[in-house]
């Protein structure tokens, strides 16, 4: 398996934390990713009749996850939708002045009659947010508010 992930009960209290980590920077983000797409919605019970891309591009990896988390709870809200799955890539520029994020989402509007919604995220915190890198792999500590 390329990513991981697992919920952080200790870690913030009255918020909800997770760590990802990915043996590749595309695995963190897809781990990443997947972790807070399951904290609204069980993905499972979520149809799949809403689509969207998303292009971003940011300086750094550490702003670009941030970024991009915060994004998918931004189109929660101003869409009213949660996630079945996504396709996402990251690389960095030719040049390497900053890293490109193309993401396609799929989903559906928030049905609490067909869906096993979850919890109703915020936004994503910097209070203990990290990323870091070891050789290959990659892992990131991410704090939702609830």
């Amino acid at each position: 398996m390329p990513g991981t992930f697992r919920f952080l009960d200790d870690i913030a209290m009255a918020d909800m934390a997770f760590e990802a980590e990915g043996d590749s920077l595309p695995a963190l983000f897809d781990t990443a990713t997947e972790a807070l797409i399951q904290s609204l919605a069980d993905p499972a019970t979520v149809a799949q009749t809403w689509q969207q891309v998303v292009d971003m591009e940011e300086p750094d990896i550490d702003t670009l996850l941030f970024e991009w988390l915060n994004r998918l709870v931004y189109l929660k809200d101003a869409q009213a939708v949660v996630f079945h799955h996504v396709t996402l890539a990251v690389q960095a520029a030719p040049d390497q002045s900053a890293w490109h994020l193309h993401a396609e989402l799929v989903g559906a509007p928030v049905d609490q009659s067909t869906q096993d919604l979850r919890s109703d995220i915020k936004g994503v915190t910097k209070h203990l947010y990290a990323v870091t890198q070891t050789g290959n792999s990659w892992k990131a500590r991410v704090v939702l508010d609830v």
